[in-house]
């Protein structure tokens, strides 16, 4: 199935609006946000595992990242609390499951040959770094390739306007985040294309995950 898959078209979804869908996997379901392909597809969805759901080991061949919302996720390699990033590169293998249930935020099968080194990265505890105005942090997370990023708004911090060449992709892990279209509360997931513009702003406050620079082609 196909699904928001013309990345020249901007898109705005509320995950919380969007109802659970199965998976081949009893008591793992997902939440649809981009999607090219069938069951084994290039796609950005909201997982979400019930206790004692698990999958068995299975390759990535285009990679896969993760950023655990709710809950642990664990494998083989350990366990993954809530705020852990971790970027499974291309042709890698697990067997993940989760004991306690989780809800994470994933892209499957983007990556590229520039990513070759598994990543994990505890967010809870990384470093931020001051970022381009006052009031603005960052995280790199994925360090190979075209990264991404966590991004923390203080309150009342105001962004300059800019493009994105590549396109933009947002999720709002919590607060809230705004620009001159629209308010996007915890949960939203914004996907600019290549040569968009805007002026992002929090009056709140937030922290989002950024993704730039890789919707050139689908």
């Amino acid at each position: 199935m196909n699904l928001n898959e013309d990345y020249s078209q901007r898109i705005v979804l509320d995950h919380h609006d969007l109802d659970w869908v199965g998976s081949p996997q009893t008591g793992v379901e997902r939440r649809m946000l981009d999607r090219i392909g069938g069951e084994v597809a290039k796609a950005t969805s909201i997982v979400r595992y019930q206790s004692g759901s698990r999958f068995e080991s299975h390759t990535h061949e285009f990679g896969e990242e993760i950023l655990v919302l709710q809950g642990v996720l664990s494998d083989e390699n350990g366990e993954y609390p809530a705020g852990t990033y971790m970027m499974n590169p291309p042709g890698s293998s697990h067997a993940p499951r989760s004991d306690s249930g989780c809800v994470l935020f994933v892209k499957l099968r983007h990556l590229g040959t520039d990513q070759q080194q598994r990543e994990v990265i505890d967010t809870r505890t990384a470093d931020w770094y001051q970022g381009m105005v006052p009031g603005l942090t960052v995280m790199p997370l994925m360090r190979q390739g075209l990264g991404s990023t966590l991004v923390r708004w203080a309150p009342q911090t105001y962004f300059n306007p800019h493009r994105h060449f590549g396109g933009e992709e947002i999720f709002v892990v919590d607060g809230v985040f705004e620009d001159e279209y629209g308010r996007y509360p915890s949960g939203s997931w914004i996907r600019s294309p290549h040569m968009s513009m805007h002026k992002p702003f929090s009056e709140e406050g937030c922290t989002i995950f950024v993704k730039t620079g890789h919707l050139l082609d689908n």
